[in-house]
């Protein structure tokens, strides 16, 4: 089974209702599997983990509970939703997001007594500044510095059966996601090492020949013997290598390294990951508005996660609610257009 596969078939473990012994044991294996399974080598792997798997299930229970409420998602609703037509340009941009979401299908497709499934619409969300015009009382002004937002790159890659299971299945994912961020330090330094070993013996076989090179073999090949010097810097540049790999450390000191890099990332999240509820008042063009203005607006409601890893991440994101009446059908291969260009 994948981890995908695995972490699909077992939402419930993360529920933010409550913390069990069987929840933080389970989280604390899991996370092991996933980075190194020889950390469970070490004999207090799991006292030292558990701490910070329980710090990390308190941030999710503050994290999930905080997320937008659920608000319908169709072709249909676009035109009464102030949010969605601030999300969407058109409501057929609904219908061509919606007629893509392959897990949505799937799940229906699964599930033949579901009539709706919920799903995590994401989107890429940016705000520029802007000289535009506005409406102060009855007089227009121009060149009003203003902040524009826009929404784009649609995913809705998370879908479950209920509200319920998909909260929980977004615990998971950031559960998931820290992890990752954590395997991701360990790799950098497992690259560390390996590099300062293969520097290690370059130096030293370039050292090797140095030494060798005295006078009888300068007299053969007509070259002078090494100087000195170049025979100091070579030693001084491998005892600093040396130095390195120490403070790295091997074996077992390697290990304790990298459960402590996932004892900090786990104890941490908010330093890895933040979510933050936002409501905009904007006006039909997206523009940022304030509580004074006279001009047409509407109060958008999404939440914002701020991802700190590799490259860094800023998403927009609703929860929606789709009707199995709502999915377009699926995509038809127009043969005869495709015989055009065999």
């Amino acid at each position: 089974m994948g981890i995908v596969d695995w972490f699909r078939n077992r939402t419930a473990q993360l529920d933010a209702e409550r913390v069990s012994d069987e929840t933080v044991r389970w989280a604390v294996d899991k996370a092991i599997e996933l980075t190194n399974p020889r950390l469970k080598l070490l004999p207090d792997h799991h006292r030292r983990l558990a701490p910070a798997v329980e710090t990390m299930i308190a941030f999710l229970r503050t994290q999930i509970p905080a997320l937008p409420a659920v608000r319908p998602l169709s072709q249909s609703a676009w035109s009464a939703d102030p949010a969605l037509r601030a999300f969407f340009v058109a409501p057929t941009d609904v219908a061509s997001l919606l007629g893509q979401a392959d897990n949505l299908r799937a799940l229906f497709a699964g599930s033949p007594e579901l009539d709706e499934a919920y799903l995590v619409l994401g989107m890429a969300f940016t705000e520029q500044r802007v000289f535009g015009m506005a409406l102060q009382g009855d007089v227009v002004q121009r060149d009003v510095a203003q902040t524009s937002v826009s929404f784009s790159d649609h995913r809705t890659r998370i879908c479950d059966r209920d509200e319920a299971l998909l909260r929980r299945a977004i615990g998971v994912q950031v559960f998931e996601y820290l992890v990752a961020h954590a395997l991701a330090q360990i790799g950098e330094e497992r690259s560390e090492r390996q590099e300062l070993q293969g520097n290690r013996s370059l130096i030293r076989a370039r050292l090797r020949l140095l030494q060798q090179h005295g006078p009888g073999l300068g007299s053969m090949f007509g070259e002078a013997p090494a100087a000195a010097a170049e025979q100091s810097r070579l030693e001084a540049e491998l005892l600093e290598n040396e130095r390195q790999l120490a403070a790295i450390g091997d074996g077992e000191s390697a290990l304790q390294a990298e459960l402590e890099c996932l004892q900090n990332v786990l104890a941490k999240p908010q330093a890895c990951l933040r979510i933050e509820p936002q409501r905009l008042r904007l006006s039909p063009m997206n523009v940022v508005l304030g509580s004074g203005s006279s001009e047409p607006a509407a109060e958008v409601d999404f939440a914002v996660a701020t991802l700190s890893g590799t490259p860094p991440m800023r998403r927009a994101f609703v929860i929606a609610r789709v009707a199995r009446s709502d999915l377009p059908a699926p995509r038809q291969i127009n043969f005869a257009e495709a015989s055009r260009y065999l």
